[in-house]
């Protein structure tokens, strides 16, 4: 047996006695035994605030695998029918992130609601984690549709949606402003009818041309003189997509050995033929074969090598790529764990 490969192997055992160990002290003690799940969780608790019947209310819970092991969540369930709960995959690798989604259930609830929500986990250990979401589901205020849905908007380009908002209550309820955290969006309403306490607003959404590429999830809050809940929410969702693509987004090299050589591919693609140009990485760790006399083509696969070095722990790196569009080139995040020690 090479003396590299017994080394491998008594680290891989020693990791296994060590889960083994921890397994049997989690048993006795079942506070601890959740807290390696809870500390995953960005955050265990939200509160929706006050939002419009029919209006879209999600929230996501991200969480990050902050282990070696890979963690699978076996289950979620709600407490109550005014929240639905679902989660973005269940299987999460080292370092990588999901999240459980929580929506509201403005159609069918009014009124001050709550739940718990219970996340279940198999792997590596079993535990559970209860996060609390809360939110007034008001009688009085109606969006049709429930969110501004911007759809596909190419980067660059400037994109709005429109939303109607019915109130019934006082006749003196006003929208007086909306409000935007986002420097890429902005909102203006217009009022539409006023007949007694029926009151009707057409909110306008615009996104403007310099918003950056990927998944849109926002809102806009609209400022009333209701003082008992002057802001309002209104959710805002969409896709900005760049003139080129690469997949994956982020590229995973696995749990590696000191010294050891992975593979995996990078897919560029664009709406038009193009050429690679160059792509670059601070780190001779990371290596690509880009073809240097290649024909102009709409989508590129790119082989990119990984060499772990002897030191262990995360590697990440960021890999740019350039191309002859003429666009800000993409860029894109490139990781890989390193176990045990080469000496």
């Amino acid at each position: 047996m090479h003396r590299y490969t017994f080394v491998w192997e008594t680290l891989f055992m020693f990791r296994q006695a060590v889960w083994a160990l921890l397994l049997t002290i989690l048993t006795c003690s079942p506070g601890f035994a959740q807290n390696w799940a809870r500390k995953m969780f960005a955050t265990t608790d939200h509160d929706f605030g006050s939002v419009a019947r029919s209006a879209k209310a999600e929230f996501e819970f991200v969480l990050t695998n902050i282990y070696v092991e890979d963690v699978h969540i076996s289950g979620v369930r709600s407490s109550c029918g005014c929240t639905s709960v679902r989660m973005a995959k269940p299987l999460v690798k080292t370092h990588e992130k999901t999240a459980i989604i929580a929506s509201l259930n403005t159609k069918s609830f009014q009124g001050q609601r709550g739940a718990t929500l219970t996340v279940t986990f198999d792997k590596p250990l079993h535990a559970q984690v209860q996060l609390h979401v809360r939110g007034h589901i008001r009688s009085d205020v109606v969006f049709h549709p429930g969110s501004v849905q911007m759809g596909n908007v190419d980067q660059g380009q400037p994109a709005r949606q429109k939303v109607a908002i019915s109130y019934a209550g006082s006749s003196t309820w006003r929208i007086l402003e909306v409000k935007s955290a986002n420097p890429h969006l902005a909102g203006e309403v217009v009022e539409t009818r006023r007949r007694g306490g029926q009151v009707g607003y057409e909110l306008t959404a615009y996104l403007d041309g310099t918003a950056p590429a990927g998944y849109l999830r926002d809102h806009l809050v609209l400022v009333t003189n209701d003082h008992r809940a002057r802001e309002i929410p209104v959710a805002v969702e969409g896709v900005v997509q760049p003139g080129i693509v690469v997949s994956p987004s982020s590229l995973f090299m696995g749990v590696v050995q000191p010294g050891q050589k992975v593979t995996k591919q990078l897919v560029i693609r664009a709406k038009k033929p193009f050429r690679i140009l160059s792509i670059d990485c601070e780190d001779g760790s990371f290596e690509f074969e880009a073809p240097a006399d290649q024909e102009p083509k709409a989508l590129h696969v790119v082989p990119v090598t990984f060499v772990a070095g002897g030191d262990a722990g995360k590697v990440s790196r960021m890999i740019r790529i350039e191309t002859d569009l003429g666009e800000t080139p993409p860029e894109l995040s490139a990781y890989a764990v390193v176990t045990g020690s080469s000496g």
